[in-house]
């Protein structure tokens, strides 16, 4: 990590809110986010460097608050303390014309001073001139594809009633695919924020197992339920689908949310507890309107759901108070806790059924039901007695979390991987699913 650069960039943030904050009339708040990164890129293509960069980005949000009223404009942050105080004072300029034609809002949420925090983790990551050897090397005799994603990530937050957050991390993700000549693949994940070679090559290790495994002919199932296992990223595939209107208390509250039933007394099974866990450094504790979230937030424990993520404006709404939920109150830096079943046990402990690496096209089916539906993806495999027989053809699943986090789950695995946001669209993601594997029975396939 370039500490000084940071530090530069720190600095420059910290003047550029001391400018805006002075120049504020006496009835308005203001709101400072900034988000920003310095990233290496490389994309592959049959094990290729197909296109490669730095790229060095950084945005200002600016939430104006006033006679009960909010707007927002965005800017470029360029790290120049003279440039980035002229975009500001413009916009908090054009953000005061706009205000006054706009409604009141009635749950609105004024800032306050949650104090002040600073951040920061270096990461042990590649040097730009290493990564495409140490990457490629291990799989030159392959199709692969994939990107190549590493650098740092800042957030920055301040407000007008005095509070300041800063947050830097560094990490990298390999996110690739393994393509068969059949067309079939396997795909990986490798992440973290040190780069272990070590462990690289394991991983390649083991998926070009699967790899081999996949050139075998493919096997059509009938519908019907299948003991499965999942993964750890297909079981991370299942947990991100809470963050789309199940954990929310504003979703409870509205009748719309797939854990109602859990609110309403229903258990899942005791193996089952998820929390949010913000003592790795993935993510910022601070969110959108700068209020703080516990280090450690218990959600689910031992089948029970024991808390909701609030949000400030929720909190207005029902007269409750928040928990440092973000804006759409979803999952940020969530952790499924470890079970039993160990790694050299998956294969005999199914027996007989499905091997399943990844899952896409999630959806709800019946959302206030707890229904997710979705298909199979990749690696996937039928096993008998213990043994991969035959890589499958997809399926599609319809089945009720009341059920395979309920009475028919098994267990999960005693290790678990940590499974990253891989979007880079606008900026890179933060964050991840630190998630078990599973061992599910009777998981119902439908076509």
């Amino acid at each position: 990590m370039n500490t000084e650069k940071l530090e530069h960039l720190e600095s420059n943030f910290q003047q550029l809110c001391e400018q805006l904050l002075q120049s504020l009339k006496p009835e308005e708040y203001l709101i400072i986010e900034l988000n920003g990164e310095q990233t290496q890129f490389v994309r592959f293509n049959g094990a290729k460097v197909r296109q490669t960069g730095m790229v060095k980005d950084g945005t200002i949000k600016l939430t104006l608050i006033a006679n009960d009223k909010t707007t927002f404009a965005s800017f470029p942050f360029t790290g120049d303390v003279e440039t980035d105080q002229i975009l500001g004072q413009e916009n908090l300029d054009y953000l005061r014309t706009e205000i006054p034609q706009l409604p009141e809002d009635p749950h609105l949420v004024l800032p306050n001073n949650n104090g002040t925090t600073r951040e920061v983790y270096p990461g042990d990551l590649l040097s730009p001139e290493q990564a495409v050897n140490k990457v490629l090397a291990p799989v030159s005799d392959l199709d692969m594809t994939g990107l190549y994603t590493a650098g740092s990530v800042i957030r920055g937050n301040a407000n007008s009633t005095g509070q300041f957050h800063w947050f830097a991390t560094e990490s990298f993700i390999v996110d690739y695919s393994l393509i068969t000549p059949s067309e079939k693949a396997v795909k990986g994940i490798f992440s973290g924020q040190k780069w272990h070679q070590n462990k690289y090559l394991e991983q390649i290790k083991s998926d070009k197992s699967q790899f081999i495994a996949l050139e075998k002919l493919s096997k059509t199932l009938t519908t019907g339920g299948y003991r499965t296992y999942f993964a750890p990223a297909a079981t991370a595939d299942l947990i991100s689908m809470l963050s789309r209107g199940a954990l929310g208390e504003s979703s409870l509250r509205r009748g719309g949310s797939a854990l109602l039933k859990l609110q309403q007394g229903q258990t899942l099974s005791p193996q089952f507890s998820l929390q949010e866990n913000f003592s790795q450094g993935a993510v910022p504790r601070f969110n959108e309107f700068g209020k703080i979230a516990p280090e450690i937030l218990p959600i689910i424990e031992q089948g029970k759901l024991v808390n909701t993520l609030i949000n400030s404006r929720t909190a207005s709404e029902y007269n409750l108070t928040d928990n440092g939920a973000n804006n759409y109150e979803t999952l940020r830096s969530p952790e499924v806790l470890s079970g039993t079943l160990a790694k050299e046990d998956i294969l005999s402990a199914l027996d007989t059924g499905l091997y399943v690496s990844n899952l896409h096209y999630l959806n709800w089916s019946d959302q206030t039901g707890g229904r997710i539906t979705g298909m199979t993806r990749y690696a996937c495999f039928w096993v008998e007695n213990g043994e991969i027989i035959a890589p499958i053809e997809n399926l599609r699943f319809d089945e009720s979390l009341y059920r395979f986090w309920g009475d028919n789950l098994i267990a999960f695995t005693n290790f678990r991987e940590f499974i990253p946001k891989t979007n880079s669209y606008r900026q890179r993601s933060l964050g991840g699913i630190l998630s078990p594997g599973m061992l599910v029975d009777d998981f119902q396939f439908t076509l």
